[in-house]
């Protein structure tokens, strides 16, 4: 893990977040607005259906933990109904969306029940010039006459279907850092995408490789929407031990379930169903998957960057807010490790030589405190650790800080504070290191993208919106930079990082139908122009 040290001693000078390069982003145009609007169709059917579906639970079900040789094993065995389906194969001049008999599911040889949609008779559009489509309105209306309905059943058929991949994903244990399970669980990952359209690449990494994943739009010019998401999880190899991946009174719990393997797997149930209906996203889709983000993305954030150049939007597949809303702002968020190097002795004969590193480092914590007091400021000591025997002055000692901050202003105050710490001893040392940052992604004013999903939503029977949240992710890259980006795409639950961790089964569904929709339409401009 690569670090930079941001203070020893007195350091001059702010170690903030490096500046930004500057990225231009092409805006939707006016002629991909009205390509949607002459592409408008009428339906003689239903044009909306709730969508939220119920799921049956099945009855309790306890998954032994899984270690050792039985881990590799679920990695390399572990097909379930998403990965191993083959796609349907369709005539590409035909659209199964515009074809009253659906195609076979995708899941369906899963064991998953085939559904029929009723009929929708789709007139074919007329020549003749279509109206100009109002610059930053959603083209929900006109892109999906009379499929609502064909995308929310098809949705509720795969739903099982999603939830058993999710509870598959969270079997096989990924904490950051265990390189093997996190290659495995890559391997795993790509396949099932795979079998949805996708071209999948494997980016090494210092602690797990990373995936690079691009499904083809049906309009190849348009700039692409990048998606991003990881596979590393807090939880600890052994977990599973004690806390089995469980399915009761509609909820599925485990380890890293909603933080984010349900995530994952309601994407990939996502682009099943556009491949089941013989659709194309209409646009290019690429989809980051990090290996470490939940220790600050130090090296997965070049390959998010990497992707942002000429990105219409991002949206980000971490867990909603638990009453299902979106996540339009994050705070920012570093990763400080303070170390402290002092000198040993022995305790009972020469203590006055001796210089405790952990006697500094717990003052120099009380200093932190103070300093990560201030407005917009957030402070957690994560670890501590020092010493080596009780009857030996400690010589070494450090701890692993999590800061979070809500303005870009806060953040350099405050590592600028840590930069300029300094010993309270003689004779002892301060070194504060940045392990990783995140800036801050202020709200949007207006914010055209959370328009345009929340009119999809409706046109699928949902009431959706969005707020800001605490937490900081890799979408903060792509928004703190004013990119179009929304974030919490993925399972709908709560408890992440804790052990009450669980997604709500009703509700897969419905993140499977509006994913799906928000990939298959158009999106109105999102950028002003003078924006760039």
């Amino acid at each position: 893990m690569s670090s930079q040290t941001v203070g020893s001693h007195a350091v001059p000078g702010a170690a903030a977040e490096p500046a930004p390069t500057p990225v231009t982003v092409p805006a939707a145009t006016d002629g991909e607005a009205r390509a949607a609007a002459t592409t408008a169709t009428t339906a003689t059917g239903p044009t909306a259906a709730a969508c939220t579906a119920t799921v049956a639970p099945d009855p309790v079900t306890t998954v032994p933990a899984a270690s050792g040789q039985a881990t590799a094993a679920a990695s390399a065995t572990a097909k379930t109904a998403v990965a191993k389906a083959a796609v349907a194969k369709t005539t590409a001049a035909k659209s199964a969306l515009t074809n009253p008999a659906l195609t076979k599911s995708a899941l369906g040889k899963a064991g998953v029940a085939k559904t029929t949609v009723a009929k929708t008779a789709v007139a074919k559009p007329t020549a003749g010039p279509a109206a100009p489509a109002t610059p930053g309105t959603a083209t929900a209306t006109t892109a999906l006459p009379g499929v609502s309905q064909a995308l929310s059943t098809r949705a509720r058929s795969l739903a099982g279907a999603v939830r058993r991949r999710c509870a598959d994903l969270a079997r096989i244990e990924s904490p950051s850092g265990d390189a093997p399970r996190l290659d495995a669980l890559a391997e795993e990952l790509a396949a099932g995408f795979r079998a949805t359209g996708a071209t999948a690449r494997r980016e090494p990494g210092p602690a797990g490789d990373h995936l690079v994943l691009e499904w083809e739009g049906r309009d190849e010019s348009l700039p692409h929407l990048l998606i991003v998401g990881h596979h590393d999880t807090v939880w600890p190899v052994g977990t599973l031990a004690d806390w089995p991946v469980t399915e009761q009174d509609g909820r599925l719990t485990g380890p890293g379930v909603v933080d984010m393997k349900g995530g994952l797997a309601i994407l990939e149930g996502a682009l099943a169903l556009l491949a089941d209906l013989g659709e194309r996203p209409h646009r290019t889709v690429r989809l980051v998957v990090v290996s470490d983000e939940e220790v600050g993305s130090p090296d997965g954030r070049r390959l998010v960057e990497r992707q942002l150049r000429g990105a219409a939007a991002v949206l980000g597949l971490e867990p909603s807010h638990p009453d299902g809303r979106l996540k339009t702002a994050r705070r920012g968020s570093t990763r400080v490790r303070l170390t402290v190097t002092g000198r040993e002795a022995h305790a009972g004969n020469d203590a006055h030589d001796g210089v405790s590193a952990v006697d500094e480092l717990v003052d120099q914590l009380v200093l932190v405190r103070d300093l990560a007091g201030q407005p917009g400021t957030e402070l957690n000591t994560g670890r501590i650790s020092g010493g080596t025997r009780a009857n030996v002055v400690a010589g070494r000692a450090e701890a692993e800080l999590g800061l979070r901050f809500s303005t870009a202003e806060a953040q350099r105050r405050t590592l600028d504070d840590l930069a300029r710490l300094t010993a309270l001893r003689p004779g002892a040392r301060v070194r504060t290191e940045v392990l990783s940052s995140r800036p801050a992604w202020p709200e949007r004013t207006g914010n055209p993208l959370l328009r345009h999903v929340r009119s999809l939503a409706a046109m699928l029977g949902q009431q959706l919106d969005g707020a800001p949240a605490g937490g900081a992710g890799d979408a903060n890259l792509p928004g703190s930079r004013g990119l179009p980006t929304l974030d919490g795409f993925g399972a709908v639950g709560a408890g992440a990082h804790a052990r009450h961790e669980h997604i709500r089964l009703d509700q897969i569904a419905p993140r499977v139908a509006l994913l799906a929709a928000l990939l298959a339409v158009p999106l109105p401009r999102l950028r002003d122009r003078a924006e760039g």
